[in-house]
């Protein structure tokens, strides 16, 4: 069926509410607008689903919202995991409660209970609450830092982390088998309730994810020592951030912590900012003029749904504030969770393990070989990391020391399974005070990590390929380059090219092919000499091709030199 029969289908079937036909029957005529929204359905992939809300199959919307817990629901059943139960969580964004309902509804009417939080929440608490409750899936509706007209759907498995194989391509293929939306199971919430299949979470499963971020905590007692010389300004850039980290700063004592008013309340439309991303300079504009009025040493924003955080910090010899980039901060993290672990227990487990993904840092390889701890890599995604500290678990191989990505994503601590920026904020403030207690800076002390393991320095450029003709450049930009792998970029030799699709590394000086160890997935990675490397991927949430690259220098200055003569060659890759 083409895209204008399947719109014709919408605006005709008894399946499809008076609302959605309404929205639809305003694009009459708009043949561009018709085909965006049906020309295909809304990808339900290994990161779940995401899209802009609105009528139509390539749209999130309460129909494709329910489509997708069908093929979930039929999944849980086949494993006979329905008794268990799925817990539910979402954000601010625009409908997300309602998608949240409609999804509980869904698994209700299938006979599998939902546990579904009574307001917004953030996604590390949903990981933690999955196997705090013993649930066999989880769902969060978010879209993370996207734009507002965006809204998604995230599952996770038992285990806490999001989705990977097998599971993910199990519930992928249920969900595809779902053509029919009026198959798609449902009933009221008050029936649900009624039956025991719908239940509202809260504030007991609050408690016990803090408490279980506070057995994390290495230096509570510096805190009291210093912090009223300590001052925090913090913005939950309107997501869900707000009450848990402000809650867990001030029990651990932290009394000097200002919030940015014009950001602190949740609203989906995100009006102080074009995109909610703590990667984004523009959303630190308001907390870091509010800094400036307080002279904060530290300043934190997390993503809307709070499991990413940015961070600038004081530089007290210029007066300015530097962005830590999410490599930088979750270097310093790794360096500062491992070294004190050390310091306080006198040796570090014989089995200890720090995981970083595919594109983060080189500069954790060095802070780890300089431990004397072992780097375990895995693909791009904090589900990945998950998956590797349940393999220690079931195994009892390795101990989880510490795990980021370089998209602003860390994990302290096994209470969660995804990455989570309540306990990154909490342990920064921690770091704070710990390098306050020493009359240092957490720049001080990034500055002597540098200069005792080397200037890393590492980007990301990521190219926007909006629509049809955009998902169709970014696959002829990675065929082009598997197919015809440069063999070297500026001055840098490529040393091997690595093609996890193919599962392939190969030494271009031997020619020698080794496979990847890890799971196909659409990445090519080029090892440079002198430390430096480039990888390129297209996106997994967004329309973009990303390549991230880093290099290492002597100095500041060099390695800023170095990264942007690559990035002057990189750039061109993508387009």
């Amino acid at each position: 069926m083409g895209y204008m029969e399947t719109y014709k289908e919408w605006l005709e079937s008894q399946t499809f509410d008076e609302q959605t036909k309404e929205e639809l029957r305003s694009i009459a005529g708009d043949e561009k607008e018709i085909k965006e929204r049906f020309y295909a359905d809304l990808e339900f992939g290994t990161a779940g689903l995401r899209g802009i809300i609105g009528a139509g199959t390539n749209r999130m919307n309460m129909y494709t919202v329910r489509k997708a817990t069908q093929g979930l629901a039929n999944y849980i059943i086949k494993k006979n995991g329905q008794q268990k139960g799925v817990a539910i969580a979402y954000d601010s964004r625009r409908m997300s409660p309602e998608f949240a309902e409609i999804a509980a509804c869904c698994l209700a009417a299938n006979g599998i209970k939902a546990y579904v939080f009574e307001s917004l929440r953030p996604t590390p608490e949903l990981s933690f609450a999955v196997r705090e409750l013993g649930c066999i899936a989880g769902i969060n509706i978010t879209a993370s830092h996207n734009p507002p007209e965006y809204n998604g759907y995230k599952v996770y498995w038992e285990d806490g982390a999001q989705i990977t194989p097998p599971n993910d391509t199990g519930i992928m293929d249920e969900v595809k088998a779902v053509t029919d939306y009026s198959i798609c199971k449902s009933m009221s919430r008050e029936e649900a309730e009624a039956q025991g299949l719908f239940e509202t979470i809260g504030e007991k499963i609050d408690d016990r994810y803090i408490e279980e971020l506070k057995k994390v905590v290495l230096h509570g007692d510096i805190i009291g020592e210093v912090e009223k010389d300590l001052k925090i300004v913090y913005t939950p850039l309107h997501g869900t951030g707000n009450i848990p980290v402000r809650r867990i700063l001030k029990e651990l004592g932290f009394t000097n912590v200002f919030v940015v008013p014009e950001q602190e309340l949740p609203d989906g439309e995100f009006p102080t900012v074009s995109y909610p991303n703590p990667e984004a300079e523009e959303a630190f504009e308001l907390a870091l003029a509010l800094a400036k009025e307080k002279d904060a040493d530290l300043v934190l924003a997390t993503d809307p749904d709070a499991d990413r955080l940015g961070v600038y910090v004081k530089d007290t010899k210029s007066g300015e504030y530097i962005c830590l980039t999410g490599n930088m901060s979750g270097s310093f993290l790794a360096d500062y969770e491992i070294g004190q672990k050390l310091a306080i227990e006198g040796k570090l487990p014989d089995d200890g393990v720090l995981i970083k993904t595919i594109v983060t840092t080189n500069f954790v390889d060095a802070i780890a070989k300089s431990y004397g701890v072992d780097v375990v890599e895995c693909l791009t995604g904090f589900k990945w990391i998950g998956r590797e500290i349940l393999g220690m678990e079931t195994s009892g191989k390795g101990q989880y020391l510490f795990g980021f990505e370089e998209s602003y994503g860390c994990l302290i601590g096994t209470h969660a399974r995804d990455k989570d920026a309540v306990v990154a904020s909490m342990a920064l403030c921690e770091a704070a005070a710990y390098y306050k207690s020493q009359g240092k800076t957490i720049w001080d002390a990034m500055i002597e990590l540098y200069d005792k393991l080397g200037y890393y320095k590492d980007a990301v450029v990521a190219i926007t390929h909006k629509g049809i003709e955009g998902l169709e450049k970014i696959k002829n930009t990675m065929e082009n380059l598997r197919n015809n792998p440069p063999q070297s970029f500026g001055d840098y030799k490529v040393l091997k090219f690595r093609d996890y699709e193919k599962d392939i590394i190969k030494d271009l000086a031997t020619g020698e092919v080794t496979p990847t160890g890890l799971p196909k997935s659409n990445v090519l990675y080029f090892e440079l000499d002198n430390d430096a490397w480039i990888c390129i991927r297209p996106s997994g949430t967004e329309p973009k091709i990303k390549i991230y690259y880093g290099v290492v220098g002597t100095s500041m200055e060099d390695a800023n030199a170095k990264s942007a003569a690559l990035g002057e060659i990189v750039k061109d890759l993508g387009n």
